[in-house]
């Protein structure tokens, strides 16, 4: 059972931690499918803004880029690529996998990809700015977005899920040390970290923390607790 705090100051509910096919099952599918879909398709188009900015990938990019300059493979392909090698990780955390799960695999890869082409690289540095404050904002939006739909966790931030779960300390503390870990060993790789990758390792944990307090779908299993202090985790 985990707890989300709702916005405000009222009470807080019990999120029943659930399988695939309780997942699937669970109630406000009309809500939460094209949530999740919303939510992979965003975090990739995110992902892309941020490369283009110039100014500093996410963490897990870094990493992608790191593989991908190894490997030959394209970026979407080295990310799908990573994302597989993390499940190994969730066997001692005892994560529980979800359509999410398989979906992030195949949807934030490819919507990279596809963005990438679309999206035009900005020349001015007041353009490349904006583009990496857009791309910092939907990253950690639609990171809670996705998670919120309860599904299960992306293969990335199931490792959060999980850290946090066992070891019972706040979002914005795993989360940031995951991403540190991440962006050492992605520049190690000859993946380009800049200022706004640091920076987004230390916002990602707080705000993607913040953003789940609106984004997370309430099911009828959840438990109504009085009001106080939560962490909202999917």
């Amino acid at each position: 059972m985990t707890s989300l705090r709702q916005p405000g100051n009222g009470p807080q509910f019990v999120a029943r931690r659930m399988t695939a096919r309780e997942q699937l099952r669970a109630g406000k599918k009309l809500r939460r499918l094209p949530q999740l879909v919303a939510g992979l398709l965003g975090y990739g188009v995110a992902v892309t803004l941020l490369v283009d900015s110039s100014l500093g990938a996410s963490s897990w990019n870094v990493l992608s880029e790191g593989i991908s300059l190894h490997t030959g493979l394209s970026f979407g392909w080295a990310t799908n690529l990573t994302a597989v090698a993390v499940l190994f990780f969730w066997i001692p955390l005892r994560e529980l996998p979800g359509l999410g799960t398989f979906l992030n695999v195949l949807l934030v890869g490819a919507s990279a990809d596809l963005s990438a082409h679309l999206v035009s690289t900005p020349d001015s540095l007041p353009g490349r700015i904006a583009c990496y404050g857009a791309g910092l904002l939907m990253l950690t939006f639609f990171d809670a977005v996705y998670l919120g739909a309860r599904f299960g966790s992306g293969p990335r931030d199931g490792l959060m899920t999980g850290a946090v779960r066992v070891s019972g300390k706040p979002i914005w503390m795993v989360r940031t040390a995951i991403e540190l870990v991440v962006v050492t060993a992605g520049w190690l790789l000859g993946g380009i970290a800049g200022f706004g990758t640091v920076l987004i390792a230390l916002v990602m944990g707080p705000l993607v923390q913040f953003f789940l307090r609106f984004t997370t779908v309430r099911l009828e299993d959840d438990q109504l607790l009085p009001g106080g202090g939560a962490v909202p985790v999917q």
